[in-house]
């Protein structure tokens, strides 16, 4: 008998994937399709809904039978969170553009409710930030632009969500507005300990509940569609984050992981207790089963791989990603050169939305190999605030680090974050980490199979720190004085 596949739904921020899975873990066949990024201002980000579901209707059709005759026994969507839709319930069809989460517009209005003194209250309850990441206020602000919409959404005619939703109700039929407690947790509307949405944080964003998806727990189907003639069920839903958690077999409090994408996303385990995070970090659901919910603590980057694409495609200063850590290890140093990538603000620990871009000390003898140099490493030192913020909450430091993403495949950025970070890197043979996670909670959901570990287990490389600790200390008193020219005066 054919040993079972499983589908995985990778639906990313710059493009929509789909994988294979034999029941070893072991990706049989990929397909991508990109979609387009909308900044109709600087700082917005948007992105078509429509688009971002016909690419990844296209890469499932891709994907779909080419690896081998076996049926696909179970789905599982992992999926860019904080992005949000909003849509008819009737047709289908998206009201306006979704916002995405680098997406900055809602500033003001998070302003305004720290000013009101709402934050202590809102992070209390959800373990997040009055910032305009999260979902809520971008909800709030797509009713507020046409006439009208908000009454429809209060009568139930409109539905919200993130991707996850999106996906589901469109590869449903309509059959399902449903997600998972990993991507409520991200919306500042869902209760950490009530497990449930808050009405009086809904009433605080103007955010009518009519609008909001069932959450649904892991172990039972999320619903079903039509795969190759048959029904498959979807068994698992996970935010892009907590697949990737899951993924790296980071099942125990303390186990860590940094995804290395759009952004750079360090998560540690945080058992089955809210965490309190310390200023800068985020508590948030890793995931919920029907008996059970497991946490972790968060450090979110808005800008890593992105930095890699803007030296590529905005600057022209490589050709391909692939040319940037070569380039890199061309000099021995960024020649005095800081690069602080705060595109869209800067994330944790920093969470200032006003930051914006900065290249410093440049001199006449700078080189492009030394400016790609320097963002390398801002996307090291970046992540280097995070877990330094993360150690403080946690019962004993983080002592080594999975890493994952497609950055992850830079020798030279890997080698420069382990000697920033003064702890070992583990990469594994293969960076289907986020994948592989929805398609293994999708199994044990389902009660399945247990899908193997496909050779994240072993690693395709450690990297040891090799940075003398005098040169480490100067390294980061200089990233930290060019942050500083970002951050608001304390005077």
């Amino acid at each position: 008998m054919a040993q079972p596949r499983f589908l995985a739904i990778d639906s990313g921020t710059t493009s929509c994937r789909a994988i294979v899975f034999a029941a070893d873990g072991t990706p049989q066949a990929t397909a991508a399709r990109a979609f387009r990024q909308h900044y109709p201002r600087p700082g917005w980000v948007e992105h078509d809904a429509d688009e971002i579901l016909a690419a990844q209707r296209a890469a499932i059709d891709d994907v779909v039978g080419s690896a081998g005759d076996a049926p696909v026994a179970a789905i599982g969507i992992a999926n860019q969170r904080e992005t949000v839709v909003v849509w008819e319930r009737a047709t289908g069809r998206p009201v306006a553009p979704a916002i995405v989460w680098q997406c900055r517009r809602t500033t003001d209005t998070c302003r305004q409710l720290r000013s009101s003194g709402a934050e202590p209250e809102v992070r209390q309850r959800t373990g997040l930030l009055l910032d305009p990441y999260f979902s809520a206020t971008k909800i709030a602000w797509l009713l507020d632009q046409e006439p009208g919409l908000r009454a429809r959404a209060e009568r139930g005619e409109l539905a919200a969500g993130t991707i996850d939703t999106w996906l589901l109700w469109h590869l449903t039929d309509g059959a399902v507005h449903a997600t998972d407690a990993s991507n409520a947790s991200r919306t500042l509307l869902w209760n950490l300990r009530t497990h449930a949405w808050d009405p009086e944080l809904c009433t605080l964003f103007r955010v009518p509940e009519a609008l909001l998806p069932v959450v649904h727990p892991h172990g039972t189907p999320f619903g079903t569609t039509v795969l190759g003639g048959r029904r498959v069920a979807i068994g698992a839903v996970l935010g892009d984050q907590q697949a990737a958690l899951q993924g790296q077999d980071c099942r125990r409090p303390g186990a860590a992981k940094s995804t290395y994408g759009t952004g750079c996303f360090l998560l540690a385990h945080a058992g089955d207790t809210p965490p309190a995070p310390p200023p800068g970090l985020l508590a948030t659901v890793a995931w919920q089963t029907e008996d059970r919910v497991e946490y972790a603590l968060e450090g979110s980057v808005f800008i890593a791989g992105a930095v890699i694409q803007w030296l590529r495609d905005e600057m022209g200063l490589i050709a391909t990603a692939e040319e940037s850590g070569p380039l890199a290890a061309s000099v021995p140093d960024t020649g005095g050169v800081h690069f602080v990538p705060a595109f869209t603000g800067l994330g944790a620990p920093w969470w200032n939305p006003d930051a914006r871009g900065l290249i410093d000390g440049i001199t006449r003898g700078t080189t492009r190999a030394h400016v790609v140099r320097a963002a390398l490493e801002a996307i090291a030192f970046q992540n280097r605030d995070v877990l330094s913020a993360m150690d403080v909450a946690l019962p004993q430091p983080i002592r080594s680090l999975k890493v994952d993403g497609g950055a992850s495949r830079n020798d030279f950025l890997m080698q420069f974050q382990a000697d920033i970070l003064g702890i070992p890197v583990r990469r594994p043979a293969h960076h289907e980490t986020t994948a592989l996670g929805a398609v293994r909670m999708a199994a044990r959901s389902l009660g399945i199979a247990e899908v193997g570990d496909g050779g994240t287990g072993g690693n395709a490389g450690t990297f040891e720190p090799a940075m003398d600790p005098g040169h480490r200390a100067r390294a980061v008193e200089g990233w930290r004085a060019a942050v500083g020219r970002q951050l608001p005066d304390p005077t």
